[in-house]
């Protein structure tokens, strides 16, 4: 009976000492959650229209369903960017000059009129071999969404997408279909 008794309590002390490990979500993903970037990442295929599908909305955005974004290479890891985002008064305009600083990261926050970055830079987390999709976010969980070169992403690849951004921590509970 004893025996029983001290197994029970250290199972039970591993079960508590699991949740306790635990770092307390803030923003849209778990900061204990590992996540990286796309290692081959290349910029001048990511050039173009993009459509976000769907995005981890920020304090009081309102849903205002699916906007675009133009990134225009100016030169070898360079970008215009411009577009809209939904924020607590609706769509928004945007424009930004972003930098490539890594393999798959991005500072976006050069002149940016897009506040709800908060100063980071993003982070290509993933992006197809034909570079039709795209999962993006901040190493905070701040932002996250899902780009798509088409208004509909294909299916398949909105699920791979999707996979991504809760393999990096992401709570998909919060992401928003657009």
């Amino acid at each position: 009976m004893s025996r029983l008794i001290r197994r029970t309590g250290f199972a039970l002390a591993l079960l508590l000492s699991g949740c306790a490990a635990q770092a307390p979500q803030q923003g849209h993903r778990n900061p204990a959650a590992m996540i990286a970037s796309a290692a081959l990442f290349d910029p001048a295929r990511f050039a173009g229209p993009w459509h976000v599908v769907a995005d981890f909305p920020g304090p009081g955005a309102s849903s205002c369903g699916i906007t675009r974004e133009d990134w225009r290479q100016t030169v070898p890891g360079r970008f215009e960017v411009s577009g809209a985002a939904c924020g607590p008064r609706g769509r928004t305009g945007f424009s930004a000059m972003a930098v490539v600083v890594g393999p798959g990261r991005i500072d976006l926050s050069a002149g940016s009129t897009r506040p709800d970055l908060g100063g980071e830079p993003l982070w290509v987390l993933w992006i197809d071999a034909d570079y039709r999709v795209a999962a993006i976010g901040t190493p905070s969980g701040r932002f996250g969404m899902i780009l798509s070169r088409e208004s509909a992403a294909r299916g398949d690849l909105y699920t791979a997408a999707r996979e991504v951004l809760d393999f990096n921590g992401y709570a998909l509970e919060r992401l928003r279909p657009r």
